[in-house]
């Protein structure tokens, strides 16, 4: 294991130069920094930017996985058709890294708080490591949690934890943070997601409580409910105006990853909208058909220009399915049946001209923001909670209006190319109300929704991890030739691939729990048929 990256709790140092007669000065070693000298302010935009920035880490599986996104080009294999390409290894360990180095600078950042007393920075920085803490497991399993970060302690072989264990004191750790924060103590000086207002984070607090809850409902539905109740009765997100999410900024270099992955030539000529979503978008006549996808101008050289518009019209709008390629043989995609044919003249075709992709001017800002929790999730899971029979204020139809009309007006967010406004949000979601006919049938419109929202929010990981919780939608595997899945949709990423040599003796004990190894179609704890 990398021990830089992953379980030593990061600092940063703050330097000036200038000239200077304290020898004293001098003399001190300049990397042997007492916390006294650091700003731990500072680490929370960077925590906050580490965990929301996957670029690649979401793109190359889960964009895909849960069948949001469709490519033929082969370095999206690995999510497109479970086949293992170039980089596989590399996206497997990326999420890994990038988030066990986002809860360090999180971890960090609470230590030094509370040396200086700051206690609302010290318990945001609980919950931020939680909520990254919560992607990791999430993501793959029984991981460090317990004795993770704890690197300047000499732990640098952590034992895994449970799932169970780890989600049991995640829920306890957070309701503690939640209700030390106080909106008359110590002032938040660099937050990327509400600028450092604790009235936000008591909310934030909760709503990541209700969804951490709501992952529960299968195993532990007591536990499930009594946290979801606390959320509720605590105060989950009120609006629209609550939406977390990162803020970027390319000419700092700090940009969106995401965003500029799907610039790459390659990307932007064969990364499309999944038919699933079209599809899903069209039969309910959805306002966001018209404005999340466009079609390329015609031809290759044009299509594949990121300076010119495509048509927005959503008439035209074509979803690529899942699980084809151009490579001449039976899958094709241009032998399909329902093949819509390519566009422009010969020396200029662009075969998957007539497939929609992501509408440039709301997607593609190398300074877009990257969504990480939302009102219209959160009044989603509220819904589920009610249809449940749990007590929560309001019913889960109103719940359920009110998270399609945020759904539709927080694309904004992204690009006033994306506005939806309020009236035409309003009108949508009472004309498409909630079916309350049985349970399941309100469970299945509910997560179909929470797919939808996030898929087109650009949330690919969580849109997956709740695809597997829920089960919708309901999707068909692809079974491409090759697959490392036997034709199932991964469930799991594998480990990092240094653990089994880094940290064998509790890497093995934790791939001893799983049902089937250290495989993609192995099950975590709360993920059960």
């Amino acid at each position: 294991m990398k021990k830089g990256l992953l379980y030593i709790a990061l600092g940063l140092t703050l330097f000036s130069s200038g000239c200077t007669h304290d020898f004293d000065e001098i003399n001190t070693d300049p990397i042997s920094v007492d916390g006294g000298r650091y700003l731990p302010n500072l680490l929370l935009a960077r925590a906050q930017y580490s965990y929301a920035n996957k670029g690649y880490a979401q793109l190359l599986f889960q964009s895909m996985w849960p069948q949001l996104l469709s490519s033929t080009y082969n370095y999206y294999s690995n999510g497109d058709k479970y086949v293992a390409s170039s980089g596989i290894i590399g996206y497997q360990n990326q999420l890994w890294i990038d988030d066990y180095r986002a809860a360090s600078l999180a971890a960090e950042m609470t230590t030094l708080a509370n040396e200086k007393q700051l206690s609302n920075l010290a318990n945001v920085g609980i919950i931020m490591k939680i909520l990254i803490m919560q992607h990791i497991t999430d993501c793959y399993g029984d991981v460090p949690y317990s004795e993770a970060l704890s690197g300047k302690s000499g732990v640098f072989t952590p034992k895994y934890d449970t799932q169970e264990e780890i989600y049991t004191s995640m829920l306890t750790e957070l309701e503690t943070a939640i209700n030390a924060l106080d909106v008359a103590g110590d002032q938040l000086s660099s937050d990327l997601f509400y600028g450092g207002d604790i009235d936000k984070w008591k909310k934030f607090g909760y709503s990541l409580m209700l969804r951490s809850a709501m992952r529960l409902v299968k195993v532990n539905p007591t536990l499930a409910r009594q946290y979801a109740e606390k959320a509720a009765a605590g105060g989950t997100f009120e609006g629209i105006a609550d939406n977390a999410y990162g803020r970027t900024d390319n000419s700092t270099g700090n940009g969106n990853g995401t965003s500029g992955a799907l610039l790459v030539t390659e990307d932007y000529r064969e990364v499309k909208w999944s038919k699933r979503l079209i599809d899903y978008l069209r039969v309910n006549n959805d306002p966001r058909l018209g404005v999340v996808a466009e079609v390329p101008p015609a031809g290759l050289k044009n299509g594949t220009n990121s300076s010119l518009a495509g048509n927005r019209d959503s008439s035209v709008q074509i979803g690529m399915p899942n699980g084809y390629d151009l490579l001449g043989g039976a899958t094709d995609i241009t032998k399909r049946p329902d093949y819509p044919g390519s566009t422009g003249a010969a020396g200029d075709v662009y075969l998957l001209g007539k497939y929609s992709r992501p509408t440039t001017a709301v997607y593609l800002d190398r300074s877009a923001p990257e969504f990480v929790l939302t009102y219209a999730e959160t009044e989603l899971l509220l819904a589920e909670a009610s249809v449940r029979g749990w007590t929560i204020p309001g019913t889960a139809a109103e719940h359920y209006r009110n998270a399609v009309s945020a759904a539709l007006q927080s694309l904004a967010t992204f690009s006033p190319a994306a506005a939806i406004s309020a009236a035409t949000a309003d009108a949508y979601a009472a004309s498409h109300p909630l079916d309350v006919s049985s349970t399941e049938a309100s469970l299945k419109m509910i997560n179909e929704q929470y797919w939808a929202t996030n898929g087109t929010l650009f949330n690919f990981i969580e849109a997956w991890i709740n695809w597997r919780r829920s089960g919708y939608p309901v999707l068909t595997p692809v079974n491409y030739q090759g697959n490392f899945t036997g034709g199932t949709i991964p469930r799991r990423i594998a480990y990092h691939s240094t653990e089994g040599s880094t940290n064998p003796t509790n890497y093995q004990a934790a791939v001893g729990r799983l049902d089937k190894g250290d495989t993609y179609t192995s099950r975590v704890w709360w993920d059960v048929p």
